[in-house]
């Protein structure tokens, strides 16, 4: 095992082992960092944050992770940057990795990601694509694990419900796989991850033991599970025009009460890797609910993908994903630069 110098792109070329000993080293960092003794490991490092797509959590954990220890960095959005547009990507990147010791990337495409890690010749960070967002799922394990009363990880369940064609839904899927642990995805068929990667998956399941399920009703993917999962509706980007058909589509997913008594389970916990469309108090449902072509208003009055009750319920875990981000984050970048 040697993460020195390592790209974090996905979690496909990281082994079972390598992936356990960063949630083992989060685990480990964010003790020092709550008692007091946490040791600066990245003094002199200089790290490019390039956020093409905008985040809260996602920024403020790397900026926050680097700083603890002891790393500056620089961050650079699509207006204070001419990557693409007047400059190739693979020359930004020469340019970077001259510059500074990693970057990380959030934005659209893996296509970009790779071309950053194949000219950079520096460490390259996934802060979110399209196709992945391994930070996230970093932090949800370690989360997982803090909360499910010492199990270990080829005994926990969860199910992911909702649009699971892209990043979340996709990582989730792949670092059960990786883990050994039981996951079950509920969804309607079309958004299914597509049937390339869930075979790659399946492949790794066997290997590592894991137990992955995809189905369309969702009260059979839920029964007996330690952790529900649900993500936004709607990806960042997309047009309003998607919104009525998304919520007639998912509506049967929404995490409610009804879904959390099916589970069989009491002690069961909701995750969101936010931000959550629980209520009506956001700019982007105030516009939405003024829009005729909206169709299902009645559906919206308690919230989208999970339930306002719900979400400031003590089932709810997501600010501990939050945090924790913070900390796998960390984790990533000691491993690959100290």
């Amino acid at each position: 095992m040697n993460l020195r110098n390592r790209n974090l792109l996905s979690l496909i070329n990281h082994t079972k082992e390598e992936i356990i000993y960063l949630i083992n080293l989060a685990s480990y960092l964010k003790q020092s960092k709550y008692i007091g003794n946490e040791y600066p490991r990245l003094k002199g490092k200089n790290i490019a944050l390039i956020f093409e797509k905008p985040s809260t959590r996602t920024r403020c954990a790397f900026e926050i992770a680097a700083f603890d220890q002891g790393a500056n960095v620089t961050y650079i959005d699509s207006k204070s940057s001419q990557m693409g547009y007047k400059e190739s990507i693979k020359d930004t990147a020469k340019v970077l990795g001259r510059m500074f010791d990693a970057i990380q990337y959030r934005g659209d495409s893996q296509k970009i990601i790779k071309e950053l890690a194949k000219n950079s010749g520096i460490p390259v960070f996934n802060g979110l694509t399209n196709e992945f967002h391994p930070t996230q799922v970093l932090a949800d394990v370690l989360t997982m694990l803090e909360h499910s009363n010492n199990k270990s990880l080829n005994k926990i369940k969860y199910a992911y419900l909702g649009d699971a064609r892209y990043n979340i839904g996709r990582s989730l899927l792949l670092i059960a796989a990786k883990l050994g642990m039981d996951i079950r995805i509920a969804a309607p068929k079309k958004m299914w991850p597509e049937e390339k990667f869930y075979i790659l998956c399946k492949k790794i399941a066997k290997k590592n033991k894991a137990k992955l399920l995809l189905v369309e009703d969702p009260y059979v993917a839920i029964k007996n599970v330690d952790f529900l999962y649900t993500d936004v509706w709607v990806s960042m980007g997309e047009s309003s025009d998607v919104w009525d058909e998304r919520i007639k589509m998912l509506s049967k997913y929404q995490v409610n009460k009804k879904i959390i008594e099916a589970t069989n389970n009491y002690k069961v916990k909701i995750m969101h890797c936010l931000p959550s469309f629980h209520n009506n108090e956001t700019l982007i449902i105030k516009k939405l609910l003024k829009f005729d072509f909206i169709k299902n208003k009645k559906k919206l009055i308690n919230g989208f993908e999970i339930t306002d009750d719900v979400f400031e319920s003590s089932y709810n875990i997501s600010f501990d994903q939050v945090e924790n981000r913070i900390h796998t984050i960390k984790s990533v970048m000691v491993a690959s630069l100290s």
